[in-house]
């Protein structure tokens, strides 16, 4: 899944105002995921998941650096996540659905802090990039 110029300058630019607060964002999207989708908790036992835990917001901090990090390469978003994807498809063995779920909640989050940016191409471009992301870290698991 090939991202336009226009796509990808529209990820860019939300990503500049993401990133400023990045950590929140992140501790929210899994709030939610948690929230939404209880059984996605399993994988997560050893967490205080109670809202604002610093273990969840530690965990938020590192999902949205991994964006962060595919934000950076976006024309190289296999190469700057293969590591992670080892790391989830042979340790943690993490359920392939999960990363869709997490892309969801994390499009939820951005769209709730920036609705006036956030505009439905915007939306689009963003679902796009995330599910490029959630293909590149669930393709070891082929």
């Amino acid at each position: 899944m090939t991202l336009t110029q226009a796509e990808k300058a529209a990820v860019v630019n939300i990503w500049a105002k993401v990133a400023t607060q990045a950590d929140a964002i992140g501790a929210e999207s899994l709030e939610r995921l948690f929230s939404s989708y209880p059984q996605t908790k399993t994988y997560f036992p050893h967490f205080d998941l109670s809202q604002g835990s610093a273990q969840l917001r530690g965990h938020g901090s590192k999902v949205m650096n991994a964006i962060g990090e595919a934000v950076k390469h976006i024309d190289d978003i296999r190469g700057a996540l293969a590591k992670l994807s080892e790391l989830h498809a042979y340790i943690l063995r993490v359920d392939p659905v999960n990363f869709k779920l997490l892309s969801h909640c994390i499009l939820c989050s951005v769209a709730a802090r920036y609705p006036t940016d956030f505009t439905p191409e915007v939306h689009a471009a963003w679902d796009k990039f995330l599910s490029s992301v959630s293909s590149v870290l669930t393709e070891k698991y082929r």
